[in-house]
């Protein structure tokens, strides 16, 4: 019925970017595992909302997406899917070499199975 209350759906969400982890050639998302594993709730909760953030407003600059180099970015876009290759805890403004180095491997693996 017209007009009546809780009768009417809330509008769709559209996305703009799909968004998936990246996946080992073992089947394994090392992203999502670490999320689960070693990440507080409320912490999981803030970056859940900064992807779907990033999903629904791409293209989005700083401070949620920042380019880090060779087509690495904070969070990587595949066409129109970011794809989750790693994450990493920063205490400082500068990104760890080792967490930069394990991404663009994870990035090339990706880009190999194409």
């Amino acid at each position: 019925m017209p007009g009546k209350r809780g009768s009417e759906k809330p509008p769709a969400v559209t996305y703009r970017l799909g968004c998936i982890f990246f996946r080992t050639d073992a089947g394994a998302e090392p992203v999502r595992e670490w999320l689960k594993d070693q990440i507080p709730a409320e912490a999981r909760k803030t970056i859940g909302a900064d992807i779907k953030t990033v999903q629904q407003t791409w293209p989005i600059g700083k401070p949620l997406v920042d380019s880090l180099g060779d087509g690495l970015w904070i969070f990587t876009i595949d066409a129109s899917m970011m794809v989750l290759l790693h994450g990493c805890e920063k205490h400082s403004r500068k990104t760890r070499q080792a967490d930069l180095d394990l991404a663009r491997r994870r990035k090339a693996q990706m880009e190999q199975r194409r």
